[in-house]
């Protein structure tokens, strides 16, 4: 089966009291009720970096669910707040029983993914969670706190794990997201008038610079015009600038054996410093550099190539080699 043909839903919910888009390949719409069909016993569980829209990732899954031959179901859960809920639908649910507090804040963004593993995925499924820049802070906060989830393998992608504001990034970000964020919002509240093809042909223009653009990018992209969801990004983005400081040696030491780590030889927001650093602190550690220049974004470009690497990874893996046959 092509990736063009595999199984694609797409829905949107509430969780943790906010506008949700859930995206999964493969057969497995309701892993709680399958429908006249052995549950699969493992599911790969995508989360994202910053903005957290799952459109952007279509390929990478798609390649990944062609990879292990269809067997399991991958998905992926966006942020709170950061894709545009379909006409009728509010982006936050007044019900007070599931509301999350400050849901579209950092914090209340890993409660979020906590809250959706409990209610959608049984508690004999294991997972192998694959974080994406601030998705990776999130999965070591996920691990910290669900001691009662049956975590297979993490897979950290340039994993902003640690001092995201000193960063080259994210020194001339932060400002931007600190303090001047609020300038954007009427440039954006303009361009939302514009018709979808407009958009669209924006968005080509912006990144022009890319030689294979994922054509699933450029659809992903356009909920950014709409102004809840870049605000709703660019607030968890101040956030994550001023709480993503030490890293967290105490959640690595204990889960070490269960994480691989991946940095980009040219990442300029967890640049080769970080990598060393890291390596050095925990030498037993599966941690990579990759020299190939797949940048920080690959979504835009590199899908497969990274879903490639991390099915040979997997199947690699003494801890995840009997499980994923």
């Amino acid at each position: 089966m092509s990736e063009d043909h595999v199984p694609v839903f797409e829905e949107f919910i509430y969780c943790g009291g906010a506008a949700t888009q859930v995206l999964k390949i493969g057969p497995w719409i309701n892993l709680q009720k399958p429908s006249g069909e052995i549950p699969p016993k493992v599911l790969f569980l995508i989360i994202p970096g910053n903005p957290g829209i799952v459109g952007y990732y279509r390929t990478f899954m798609a390649s990944i669910y062609s990879g292990f031959n269809q067997k399991y179901p991958v998905w992926a859960v966006s942020h709170a707040g950061h894709c545009s809920p379909p006409k009728g639908m509010d982006m936050a649910s007044d019900s007070a029983n599931e509301t999350i507090e400050d849901v579209f804040g950092l914090n209340g963004q890993i409660e979020h993914k906590l809250c959706f593993v409990k209610k959608n995925v049984p508690a004999d499924t294991k997972l192998v969670l694959i974080g994406h820049s601030i998705g990776c802070y999130i999965i070591l906060e996920m691990m910290k706190r669900a001691v009662d989830v049956k975590i297979l393998q993490s897979i950290l992608l340039f994993p902003t794990i640690e001092r995201m504001a000193q960063s080259p990034q994210g020194k001339i970000m932060t400002p931007l997201l600190c303090s001047l964020r609020y300038i954007v919002y009427m440039p954006l509240y303009l361009l939302s008038f514009l018709p979808e093809s407009a958009q669209a042909s924006l968005v080509k223009f912006v990144l022009r610079g890319i030689k294979s653009v994922d054509e699933s990018s450029v659809a992903a992209s356009l909920n950014l015009f709409r102004v809840e969801c870049a605000a709703n990004a660019m607030y968890m983005g101040s956030q994550e600038m001023l709480q993503v400081l030490e890293r967290d040696n105490t959640a690595i030491r204990r889960y070490l054996n269960k994480i691989i780590f991946y940095y980009g030889a040219k990442d300029n927001w967890c640049p080769v410093l970080y990598y060393e650093d890291i390596k050095k602190d925990f030498p037993g550690g599966s941690i990579w550099l990759c020299e190939k220049g797949i940048r920080h974004a690959f979504v835009l470009d590199s899908s497969r190539e990274m879903a490639s690497m991390i099915t040979d990874w997997l199947k690699e893996q003494a801890d995840t080699k009997t499980e994923l046959q």
